[in-house]
């Protein structure tokens, strides 16, 4: 089958039908309800289960290329993360009331140090961990040092939306490996939160959480009942219909914000070659997204200032890059490489038991000395973003801090802002590998220790201090 405007279409149809399946599994799924697998993530392993990687490979072929998909179909699917990642940071700050810097790190400085500890402590380990056997044992790119950072703190849209980024440097492989990653921080992710949480409220580790309290059937199934929809609004509307969709005026200013973003990132490109050593290319290989999320903060202070009607709404907003997000889950993984990992198995292992272990070691010996109050309910948010997803560590605080009585859910939104920017899928994630592969490992992995030894000093001697005062 051909690629054309039918097939394109007929993909997003199938995904969505993915997605729905999904969803359906999950609410008669105790198991998904449990450990809250999202439904993106059911539907990406429904589609990879019945693609070309594994029924193909049983010798079931209804089209052309193996399993019930057509080829073309998979390759509008492997395009879609490249291009929705950039929906998705284009969304991050619009229709926000962007706070000042005082406030932020009044409220969500602990948080913020935290959380810049962990994502430079995922680059200290990657690197060390592609110098000392990555490479040598097993002949893989430097550039695997930057996978853990890439696929645990960014997640699977930062993983799958670096995809021409590994291509640009040679490391084809790392999209297939980020993506793979991300899912084992996710289905890990939360199976530890769920642990831990009741781990640190049967040990007296909350402030908040007195005993470990059953999660209602309606929040594990993840419907919301009639009568409580009313309080689970969409969005609102901010034009009238009959003249434009509240709707369309929203992807028409996320779509000014990728458009930004993308001058930009020409702009920095004709520097680079104009001023740059000729033998480093580092913005050359640099992806739309990051910059995309500066043009959301430009679109949004030119509305702040110069239009006197609220036009954004954060709610539809959210809608949109919620949208995005599971589309791409769901395409990312159903695209999956099992082969590429097939290959690097035993590579592949080690990252994510090195990853996982390090964000552990993170919230159980770090957090502790770093937040001056409420140290599990903030440290459990940030751990749970670490391990892949945000949405996860809001899910993780709302678990530990049900009725919002600590300031962990303040500080996780606004610590966003001052984090998203640098890493977790911001410019120093999607910089990483090019970084490596022009000034080289060592020197990487020298910097990103000085980074992340200087976050946890600040957090040891002036929150720590904060926190030694508080209990004298």
């Amino acid at each position: 089958m051909a690629l054309s405007p039918e097939v394109v279409g007929f993909s997003f149809i199938i995904l969505g039908i993915l997605l729905l399946i999904g969803k359906w599994l999950r609410v008669f799924t105790p198991f998904f309800q449990t450990f809250f697998i999202p439904s993106s993530m059911i539907a990406g392993l429904l589609g990879l289960l019945f693609g070309p990687e594994v029924m193909g490979l049983t010798g079931v072929h209804f089209f052309d290329n193996g399993g019930i998909f057509p080829e073309a179909m998979i390759e509008v699917w492997s395009t879609l993360p490249d291009l929705l990642i950039n929906v998705i940071f284009a969304s991050l700050f619009l229709g926000m009331t962007l706070p000042s810097v005082k406030k932020m790190w009044k409220i969500s400085g602990p948080q913020i140090t935290f959380a810049h500890v962990i994502s430079w402590g995922q680059y200290v380990v990657g690197i060390t961990l592609a110098l000392v056997l990555l490479t040598p044992l097993f002949g893989m790119n430097p550039a695997a040092g930057a996978l853990l950072e890439i696929s645990f703190v960014g997640g699977h849209g930062t993983a799958a939306g670096l995809a021409e980024t590994f291509e640009g440097v040679g490391f084809e492989e790392g999209r297939d490996l980020a993506v793979g990653l991300a899912t084992i921080g996710v289905l890990s992710g939360v199976f530890i939160g769920m642990i831990l949480i009741n781990w640190g409220a049967r040990r007296g580790k909350t402030e908040v959480l007195n005993k470990p309290s059953d999660i209602s059937d309606e929040r594990k199934r993840g419907l919301i009942t009639k009568e409580n929809q009313d309080d689970e609004p969409a969005g609102k509307k901010t034009t009238h219909s009959e003249f434009i969709e509240t709707l369309t005026v929203h992807l028409g200013y996320i779509g000014v914000a990728i458009a930004l973003g993308y001058v930009m990132l020409e702009g920095l490109i004709l520097i680079e070659e104009a001023f740059w050593i000729d033998n480093i290319e580092i913005v050359t290989h640099l992806p739309l997204f990051p910059l995309a999320m500066i043009g959301a903060v430009i679109v949004q202070l030119f509305l702040d200032k110069c239009v006197s009607h609220n036009v954004v709404d954060r709610g539809v907003v959210n809608r949109i890059q919620g949208l995005a997000l599971d589309l791409l889950i769901a395409a990312a993984i159903a695209t999956l490489s099992l082969s590429v990992i097939g290959e690097y198995i035993w590579p592949f292992l080690l990252m994510a038991v090195f990853a996982i272990g390090w964000n552990l070691f993170a919230f159980l010996v770090i957090a502790p000395w770093i937040m001056p109050d409420y140290w599990f309910e903030r440290a459990i948010g940030d751990l749970g973003q670490a391990m892949g997803m945000s949405a996860a560590g809001l899910l993780l605080i709302k678990l530990a801090d049900p009725d919002t009585k600590s300031p962990a859910k303040e500080g996780f939104s606004y610590k966003q802002l001052l984090l998203d920017i640098f890493v977790g899928g911001g410019l120093v994630t999607a910089a990483s590998v090019p970084l490596i592969v022009a000034v080289g490992p060592v020197l990487t992995l020298i910097v990103a220790a000085v980074i992340m030894t200087g976050w946890l000093i600040l957090g040891l001697f002036y929150f720590g201090r904060k926190q030694a005062d508080t209990k004298g």
